[in-house]
């Protein structure tokens, strides 16, 4: 990308639309994106009430709000019900239950983790209704960790100034919400389990609302397996987009499905440029591609410390609370320091919990010990991985998207809890308290069915063989550490992969289609935000900027092109519920 090409953002905080041909900011040049994957016509047809895309912990409460609101479900997977980022959580879920804990206290965490991007609104509704949220989720089956009188036990992690993280299975929390949910799922006999299907794209009706989605279903209908659910209201919670990245915490379900769709269907997405990078993946020699083992933070919150070669406390003096600092500093110390001491990891010494380390983290011990390390004996190599999406699709208080009847929760929502940077375990809180309020609005009333009419859009679909390209290019260009010239290469490699065309339609091309989707906008996003804020971090622009204080909103123009615009941050509410609104 030549310099000329890359224009400076104008530094006034008016709002202002740029649409990258359009006026010059070629960020991501000659690609044009498709509003529609290529893919053969539904064969088969299904309706229901609510159709519910992902089954993390987002996804799984919906559903069962749903059904409790009396409307029928589909509850739509892409392979298995627990193969996505829940079970993988290791930490816990934040609430405040320690009597001398105050929602205030959380909510104030919450927004220093989020550099003044957080929305205080949202940040109030999760602190305040996540404590009920979670007792609702214990009252569905979760068995969380208690000390020998049956009180919860409480841990901390980083950003948190008290113990307020609740923990199963010592280190297992994520699996064992799932598996509550799951077993709740399976004991109702109105949600309809559809597995290994890949959502396409969105149905919409004659006024544009939603109206169902399309699916790719192996060995479902037609011998191409590809379908329609015809529904009252859709729902994404299909987790994350870690994948576009060559190594990352998340399984490999997260290729952005929710985001390309929504973005496709005229949705608006925001802030798509904080990814977060969990500071401490287990660092595996040789070809680090795809998923890496986490190595929580939970155990930096109960002693364990950061050394560089030399064995030095690099995080001391660094930030007041040291390896506790909120993600985006650990991740940018630790990679200062293996820039300059040339390294390709540091180390977690974890041999002070030694006496305790099985017993209270035993997934991160089977993890360290199938790659050939004791931790209770020797120190635990570690970098940073891409982890985890603070923006995403676009919502209001109670999940509403920019489209009637399409709603969003979990990670592939932007609720404008996070801002900048995720607080530690306020992700599964995120998905309880949203997936609440969203049932809520769909249990005051919901249109009746309506028909999904066909439309004239460009549709495209891209090789699956440019994806390890396409991962290694926004590492290195778009990963922890940007500036304008990186990014100008992921965004001009991006440009050439979008020309290599698929022949034929299949899971692996859609979903290439979609990484390629979101990658686009991530580096779009990541270019026109010219400052260091939480965990996009400029080294051509290293400090916060009063000017940025405010969203970036892409979507998709009908030609295909990215556009964007920026929207303060609310001190109001987005949204209040109005259950005549049949759109919400």
């Amino acid at each position: 990308m030549h310099t000329r090409q890359r224009q400076a953002v104008r530094r006034d905080t008016h709002s202002y639309q740029c649409q990258i041909r359009a006026v010059g900011w070629l960020l991501v040049p000659d690609i044009h994106l498709p509003l529609q994957l290529a893919a053969p016509k539904p064969g088969w047809t299904t309706t229901t009430d609510v159709v519910v895309v992902g089954s993390g912990v987002a996804g799984l409460n919906v559903a069962l709000g749903a059904r409790a609101a009396g409307h029928k479900v589909t509850l739509v997977t892409k392979v298995n019900i627990d193969d996505g980022s829940t079970r993988w959580a290791q930490g816990g879920i934040a609430a405040v239950l320690d009597p001398h804990d105050t929602p205030a206290a959380h909510a104030q965490d919450t927004e220093v983790a989020g550099v003044g991007l957080c929305d205080p609104i949202a940040v109030k509704v999760l602190t305040e209704e996540g404590p009920a949220r979670l007792h609702e989720l214990i009252a569905r089956g979760a068995e969380f960790d208690r000390d020998p009188q049956g009180q919860l036990l409480l841990t901390r992690e980083g950003g948190h100034h008290a113990n307020r993280i609740v923990h199963a299975g010592g280190d297992a929390t994520g699996a064992e919400v799932q598996r509550a949910l799951h077993e709740a799922i399976n004991s109702d006999d109105g949600i309809t389990l559809i597995e290994h299907a890949l959502v396409l794209d969105l149905l919409k009706d004659k006024h544009g609302r939603a109206a169902g989605v399309t699916l790719h279903v192996l060995g479902e209908g037609s011998s191409d397996g590809v379908g329609a659910v015809l529904a009252r209201a859709v729902v994404l919670a299909t987790g994350g987009m870690g994948q576009i990245f060559h190594t990352t915490t998340n399984p490999t379900v997260s290729t952005g499905d929710g985001v390309a769709l929504a973005l496709r269907a005229g949705a608006a997405v925001a802030d798509l440029e904080f990814m977060q990078f969990h500071p401490t993946a287990l660092f595996l020699s040789g070809d680090r591609a795809g998923r890496q083992p986490l190595v929580s933070e939970a155990l930096r919150g109960e002693g364990a410390h950061l050394v560089d070669a030399n064995g030095t406390r690099f995080m001391l003096g660094a930030h007041e609370l040291a390896e506790l600092a909120p993600r985006d500093v650990v991740a940018k110390g630790i990679t200062r320091v293996m820039r300059e001491q040339g390294l390709d990891h540091v180390f977690l010494d974890a041999r002070p919990l030694a006496h305790r380390l099985e017993a209270r983290f035993p997934t991160i011990v089977a993890s360290c010990r199938a790659a050939g390390i004791d931790p209770l004996t020797e120190l635990i190599p570690v970098a940073p991985a891409a982890h985890y999406a603070s923006g995403g699709v676009r919502t209001d208080l109670y999940g509403q998207t920019s489209i009637p009847g399409l709603f969003a929760c979990g990670e592939v929502a932007c609720t404008g809890v996070h801002g900048a940077n995720r607080l530690a375990s306020n992700s599964l809180l995120e998905g309880l308290v949203f997936a609440g309020r969203i049932t809520e609005a769909l249990s005051k009333n919901l249109p009746a069915h309506a028909e999904p009419v066909s439309t004239s859009v460009p549709t495209g679909l891209i090789s699956a063989s440019v994806r390890p390209a396409l991962t290694q290019a926004m590492t290195l260009g778009a990963g922890v550490l940007r500036n304008a010239s990186s990014l100008g290469d992921a965004a001009e490699t991006l440009a050439k992969l979008s020309a290599t065309q698929a022949g034929e339609p299949g899971p692996d091309e859609w979903e290439t289609t979609n990484l390629l989707t979101v990658a686009a906008a991530l580096t779009q996003a990541a270019t026109v935000r010219q400052e260091t804020r939480g965990c996009h971090w400029r080294d051509d622009f290293a400090d916060a900027e009063p000017a940025w204080h405010r969203h970036v909103i892409q979507h998709l123009t009908e030609a295909g092109v990215l556009s964007v615009t920026f929207e303060p941050v609310h001190t109001e509410p987005k949204h209040q519920l109005d259950p005549s609104n049949n759109g919400l």
